[in-house]
């Protein structure tokens, strides 16, 4: 009678570490998707700059130092490896395309512009993919992390080694802040 209840607790232990096991594979396989999602939209983005930039420089003769900003902050966030450098860099990138964006207001011709508006428009687009791509990596990261770093299932993370999941942060302290929006004509 005690080796059946040995037995039958030996199981137990088993299918739960295999359970336990194959849920933070298929949290890490959850991990590594979102990060390609959020790499996707990335590199729409990183398509789209180059031929925003030839589009506009034409009109921007006395931008070019901007423009150049703009082009070197996309070439330093391609180069990013990992996610708190990928993180620094968007933030980067994000702050040269908004000082970009808001030289337009000075060449109304760019505003009239439909391939400069389409570039636009379709650069929003992919912001607004690459915020909704971010949020499901950090909320699949920290749903992996947490089922590594609570008990039961941290003996199987650790037995096995499975590490941390980092999260995608705002890096630039400018992106918290509020922004100020002015609706007077």
């Amino acid at each position: 009678m005690a080796w059946i209840v040995l037995l039958v607790l030996i199981a137990v232990f088993l299918l739960w570490a295999i359970w336990a096991y194959n849920r933070l594979v298929n949290l890490r396989n959850q991990v590594a998707n979102g990060w390609r999602q959020i790499d996707v939209q990335l590199k729409r983005r990183y398509d789209l700059i180059p031929n925003l930039v030839n589009t506009v420089k034409g009109y921007m003769q006395y931008e070019q130092e901007t423009l150049r900003q703009v082009i070197e902050a996309r070439n330093q966030a391609v180069a990013a490896r990992g996610v708190a450098e990928a993180a620094q860099r968007e933030a980067e990138l994000s702050g040269a395309l908004g000082r970009l964006f808001a030289l337009f207001e000075n060449y109304p011709e760019l505003k009239a512009n439909q391939n400069v508006l389409q570039l636009q428009e379709e650069l929003t687009s992919t912001e607004n993919k690459i915020a909704f791509a971010r949020q499901f990596y950090n909320d699949v990261a920290t749903k992996y992390n947490i089922a590594r770093e609570t008990f039961p299932s941290n003996i199987i993370a650790t037995l096995f080694r499975f590490q941390p999941a980092e999260l995608f942060a705002v890096a630039n302290e400018q992106e918290r802040e509020v922004p100020k929006v002015d609706l007077r004509f």
